[in-house]
């Protein structure tokens, strides 16, 4: 091949195809060719010129499907004709938090978008170590989609999330609706989920939430409260990244409780944090970034049929269409999930 097409956000707004040679293979490499790939709410923050740690130009895309169409001499781990769901990440995994296992961590770690190759595009090369086999009960749609089910792997994780706890989530976008499952699979109840769209909300109820709350229509904290006896969540995750729903984390955790913050907030450097209030009660606040021996755990979930990923899934549209799919995620109307771009 010559060239071929990668989406670039070059402006806020304006997405353009850049024609992109094939970059060098190494000998653990593998050639993709790239059949699906899901818009990530950073791909939104992104396309509106907001993402606070990826200035523009930027490549997008990073929720990754395709097979595997040429290996590097020395692949071992996969084949010519496997169909793999890519992580995304570059480590130097040479690092104190790389030799610690906590590739998550590395104080070099980039993604494949920022290192130039995004994921909107036909072809992609990744290391042999980055990709996933896919079952043949799992499609490529499904497949782009392990990705952020893995961030929601990943931030059940860090807030020790368990047996018989009670759990609020604010936002009920992508991750939040995976969190949903995730939390219901490792035995939460209730599971209790905030949104202001009523939409979200619906697919919530039908994924297994215990109370679907419109902030909208009434305070999210005194439901939670009301759902729990008084006491407030064992856990709360914030999955928006607005200040409002930061604070209704806090206030409608237990005492004692754990808050999972995965909501990248555009306006970061001006959030006020309720720092007495978790003084106050004891409660802990932990970012969760990314994840880190999570996609496995996530692929296991979806096989056993614990995790659906097909019902997230609203709108499907070809490569060429890729700025048309923002159009749709940023009109309240369409009532957007995640939109997949078939490739």
């Amino acid at each position: 091949m010559e060239s071929y097409p990668m989406a670039v956000v070059t402006a806020p707004g304006k997405v353009e195809f850049v024609k992109r040679t094939l970059p060098p293979m190494g000998d653990h490499d593998v050639l993709l060719r790239v059949k699906a790939c899901s818009i990530c709410g950073g791909d939104i923050h992104l396309y509106k010129g907001k993402h606070p740690l990826a200035p523009l130009p930027m490549a997008i895309g990073h929720e990754i499907s395709g097979e595997i169409t040429r290996a590097g001499r020395a692949v071992s781990k996969v084949s010519v004709g496997d169909r793999v769901a890519v992580e995304p990440v570059i480590i130097c995994g040479r690092c104190h938090f790389c030799l610690r296992g906590e590739y998550h961590l590395c104080q070099d770690i980039r993604y494949q978008y920022s290192a130039g190759q995004g994921g909107f595009t036909p072809y992609f090369v990744a290391s042999e170590n980055w990709v996933h086999r896919l079952p043949d009960s799992v499609g490529y749609e499904e497949g782009a989609l392990l990705e952020p089910l893995a961030v929601a792997v990943h931030a059940a994780r860090r807030a020790e999330l368990g047996l018989g706890q009670s759990t609020a989530i604010f936002g009920a976008g992508g991750i939040g609706l995976f969190l949903l499952q995730v939390a219901r699979a490792a035995g939460s109840s209730p599971v209790l989920v905030v949104d202001l769209l009523a939409h979200r909300l619906k697919t919530a109820l039908a994924l297994g939430a215990t109370a679907a709350i419109n902030a909208a229509q009434e305070d999210p904290v005194e439901r939670i409260l009301k759902e729990t006896g008084g006491l407030g969540a064992d856990r709360s995750f914030e999955a928006v990244g607005v200040e409002k729903t930061l604070h209704q984390c806090a206030q409608s955790l237990k005492k004692g409780g754990i808050c999972g913050l995965i909501g990248l907030f555009e306006e970061a450097n001006q959030v006020h944090f309720p720092i007495n209030l978790f003084v106050q009660k004891e409660i802990q606040i932990r970012g969760c970034r990314g994840y880190c021996w999570d996609f496995q755990v996530a692929l296991d979930l979806v096989k056993a049929g614990a995790v659906k990923l097909n019902p997230l899934i609203s709108h499907r549209l070809p490569l060429a269409d890729l700025p048309k799919a923002f159009e749709i995620l940023l009109d309240p109307k369409a009532q957007a999930g995640k939109v997949v771009i078939q490739i």
